[in-house]
């Protein structure tokens, strides 16, 4: 095991499996490359299609947070769906989920964001945040996503409101260390 202060149980290090990257082996890691082969080898999304690891910096009020966005998912290739994984519950997670699919592509919406803890999911509208379909099954596959663009289209997110969605990702997104207790990692920055 490494021996490197983290919250996380540490195994080592494995191989990304979109990526072919050696990363570090966490137990939330090894839901997540689980979530990567089921992408692929049950939706049918080639790799080739998906960004691992994408991130989205925000600084407010001081506060600097680095949101990553697990993995982006393109369909003739135009962004069309992110997918956010979070352990424990899903509704929590919708709304930054949500707001980072409304900045990460300048351009315009992604029209999916997938919220999933790796056993269950979550697919939303990224235009009014509607819930479109539960559980891992409900994540559309390639042939799925033909319907889905034409009908949820790549609109461009107003300017204006930028702002607003980057301010949420930067509040919901913020990591506090112990939650304002003093951290039993040695030398770790209290929270």
């Amino acid at each position: 095991m490494a021996d490197i202060p983290s919250h996380h149980l540490i195994y080592g290090t494995c191989i990304d499996y979109i990526t072919g990257r050696e990363i570090v082996d966490t137990d939330d890691e090894r839901l997540r490359q689980g979530i990567a082969r089921f992408l692929v080898e049950q939706k049918g999304w080639p790799k080739s299609a998906i960004e691992a690891r994408r991130t989205i910096d925000t600084l407010f009020a001081g506060n600097f947070v680095q949101s990553t966005i697990d993995f982006v998912v393109r369909h003739k290739g135009r962004r069309f769906m992110i997918v956010r994984y979070g352990p424990g519950s899903l509704v929590t997670r919708e709304r930054p989920a949500i707001a980072a699919a409304r900045v990460l592509e300048p351009a315009y919406r992604i029209p999916l964001a997938v919220v999933t803890n790796g056993k269950d999911a979550v697919v939303l509208d990224t235009s009014d945040g509607k819930v479109l379909g539960e559980g891992l099954e409900a994540i559309p596959s390639p042939t799925e996503a033909e319907g889905l663009a034409e009908r949820l289209g790549f609109e461009p997110f107003p300017v204006e409101k930028r702002e607003r969605e980057l301010r949420i990702l930067n509040a919901c997104d913020k990591e506090v260390c112990c939650a304002g207790s003093p951290c039993p990692i040695p030398g770790a920055p209290e929270g």
